[in-house]
């Protein structure tokens, strides 16, 4: 074996948090769960669904026969206006939580996600994220925008459609984060996804996108065996920082990352993703802070076997067997 083939651990420089790598672990014979292989033939429209245009949702409420995106109030918010009143003892301890949430729907068209709406659908998508951004920001102190896609990532619709969760407390993950781009910073006098944006070009091997103003990779640290790690290239913190360059590039380079993921297994790839910038608390406190998004798909060896966290990464830590490197040349080797 050589070294790249045996056991080692790489820590995530964004968490602190550590990955056992075990590649000699990709050859063990498989006889666990096979998933159904998840289905692509979506209608333009399904009466059934709660999302279509004109539809009526489960909240009572019928949907306005939008043409566009469409931004409703979660029926279901996991956050809302008032929070529980705090609780302080020796063991148990609460505190309130308030926020808000809201439901992006991409399209109309209840068949197009994001890999398959055009530029022009796309940049329509990412106009929202920077306004809904701008605007929730303006009151909360953090904005979550992400998109549960596929049922194995728990989506409870098929419509293509993303979710904003905004809160009053900056939540933990993002907290680890800003702790960690805040020491780098203050150690260095750098941005620290600015230096790993430029090893990662001068290396080479775990590049799956790139453009001028993008760079999309599996992150050296990944935990999810086809993860990507989508970084912007400017010195940019939070969505709506973006000018019209940036908006237009990262629908183009959206679009050429989620088709690599459809084609790799030739299905409707599930995904988890989100954006994180620079919580909106921090007014202008921002400096160390570099705009990413975070793909987590489930797929590992094919379109029905999956990813499990289970076992020891539940209880130890988070372990792989494929490779980062050898994940991004099995994305930049998708004919798109």
């Amino acid at each position: 074996m050589t070294a790249g083939d045996l056991p080692h651990r790489r820590r995530n420089l964004l968490t602190g948090e550590w990955v056992l790598v075990s590649p000699q672990r990709s050859k063990r014979p498989w006889q666990g769960e096979e998933a159904p292989v998840p289905a692509s033939d979506a209608p333009r429209h399904d009466p059934n669904c709660y999302l279509c245009p004109g539809n009526r949702r489960t909240g009572g409420t019928t949907n306005p026969d939008y043409s566009h995106t469409y931004v409703f109030a979660n029926d279901f918010p996991a956050l809302l206006d008032e929070g529980a009143n705090a609780a302080a003892g020796d063991l148990f301890e609460t505190m309130p939580a308030r926020g808000e949430a809201r439901v992006i729907c991409y399209s109309p068209n209840h068949s197009q996600t994001l890999a398959k709406l055009d530029d022009r659908g796309r940049r329509a998508v990412v106009d929202c994220w920077c306004e809904l951004s701008a605007e929730i920001g303006a009151e909360w102190a953090f904005v979550q925008l992400f998109e549960n896609k596929g049922s194995m990532m728990g989506a409870s619709s098929p419509h293509p459609h993303g979710q904003v969760w905004a809160s009053d407390f900056v939540p933990q993950l993002v907290e680890t984060e800003d702790r960690h781009q805040r020491a780098f910073r203050e150690r260095h006098g750098r941005t620290l996804l600015a230096d790993v944006i430029e090893a990662e070009l001068t290396d080479g091997a775990r590049v799956v996108e790139k453009n001028d103003d993008w760079l999309a990779i599996v992150p050296f640290w990944a935990a999810w065996p086809f993860e990507l790690l989508l970084v912007a290239r400017n010195d940019i913190a939070r969505l709506e920082q973006m000018g019209e360059r940036s908006r237009e590039s990262l629908s183009l380079i959206l679009g050429r990352m989620l088709r690599r993921y459809d084609g790799l297994f030739g299905i409707d790839f599930p995904y988890s993703m989100g954006w994180h910038g620079a919580p909106h608390s921090l007014a202008d406190d921002a400096a160390h802070w570099r705009l990413h998004a975070h793909f987590y798909p489930p797929l590992l060896r094919s379109a029905t076997v999956r990813k499990h966290m289970v076992g020891y990464e539940l209880l130890a830590e988070v372990q792989r067997d494929l490779t980062p490197e050898d994940a991004a040349a099995r994305l930049r080797e998708v004919t798109i």
